[in-house]
């Protein structure tokens, strides 16, 4: 049995945010059509209530048997990628204060996260010195790109270099790929997010970002969607087009172990695999609690992990990660 059991993707809603931003994003199209909310007593409206209140969301981990929630605000429904810089730094500051105020309530059962304006470098700094320092979270909620630009961009340099030096473990999360031919048949969710998080790793390895920065932490969402299963053609590349390693000095697959990746990926075999080729060790608990699985931690443990690789997964992993006693 595990000693602690931490979940790193669960998600909250600051109330206001949400109702300025969802009109606005990939939930309406990006303002293409009306937003509607979720009927009343619908399953959607029970996963939002739970993203609203932390006494839900703490009768929740006691039934399914989590000691911890990692907290991020849910960004595919309140990103503030569509405001300008200003109104964007307003908005994550009132989302982060809010992630504040959850963890106070219960500082031994929830972990925060922050948002940051990033649409402009200054303001995205000065946030993250707030956050982290005056609000005491310890988790950086980064979406895979911004304004086309995906987080491995020389624009975004300073920004690792401070996570870096502030040891600020960063969860990436995509917001919702913008092209909208995804908007058909929820294709953003079930195909885009995983292309996204597949673009933002790529990113971050071809950039050079971990040759700079060995010691960041970053956890990708959804098992790192489609990049840890198909990186063959990135190592061919070595020899096939030399110039487009420019900034490695190893195999573009040797970085896949930079990062952790959480188990949200709703298939065993991809579980199992995923594992196979990164290792059990940078796997971590991700359920996406409230909209993932209904029993996340019976996925997991059905996928045929030892008993010490199941703790790590569990927690232990993501407790070393996230400085927990």
């Amino acid at each position: 049995m595990c000693a602690v059991v931490v979940d790193v993707h669960t998600h909250f809603l600051e109330p206001s945010v949400m109702r300025e931003s969802a009109p606005r994003w990939i939930l309406s199209g990006f303002g293409s059509r009306p937003f509607e909310p979720p009927p009343p007593d619908s399953p959607r409206a029970r996963q939002t209530a739970a993203m609203l209140d932390p006494e839900l969301q703490l009768a929740d981990l006691d039934r399914l048997g989590v000691d911890v929630h990692v907290l991020s605000a849910s960004t595919v429904v309140q990103s503030t990628a569509w405001a300008e810089a200003t109104r964007q730094a307003e908005l994550d500051r009132r989302t982060n204060e809010a992630c504040a105020r959850w963890v106070a309530t219960a500082p031994e059962r929830f972990v925060g996260s922050f948002t940051l304006p990033l649409r402009d470098e200054a303001l995205a700094l000065e946030e993250l010195e707030r956050a982290a320092g005056e609000l005491r979270l310890r988790v950086a909620n980064l979406p895979a790109q911004v304004d086309g630009d995906y987080l491995g961009a020389p624009r975004f340099r300073p920004l690792w270099r401070r996570l870096a030096g502030l040891g600020v473990v960063a969860f990436v999360h995509p917001d919702g790929i913008r092209d909208p031919w995804f908007q058909e048949y929820s294709l953003w969710n079930s195909v885009g997010q995983p292309i996204e998080e597949a673009k933002v790793m790529a990113s971050l390895i071809l950039e050079g970002v971990f040759d700079e920065l060995p010691e960041l932490r970053v956890v990708v969402s959804h098992g790192g969607g489609y990049l840890p299963h198909y990186f063959g053609r990135l190592d061919r590349n070595v020899t096939n087009m030399p110039d487009s390693v420019r900034n490695l000095s190893r195999l573009p697959s040797d970085y896949l172990r930079s990062f952790h990746y959480d188990t949200c990926v709703y298939d065993v075999s991809i579980l199992q695999a995923l594992a196979d080729r990164v290792g059990a060790d940078r796997l971590v608990l991700g359920s996406d609690y409230p909209v993932g699985d209904t029993d996340h931690l019976g996925f997991v443990r059905s996928a045929g992990f030892s008993e010490r690789e199941l703790e790590g997964i569990l927690g232990a992993t993501a407790a070393s990660l996230l400085g927990l006693s």
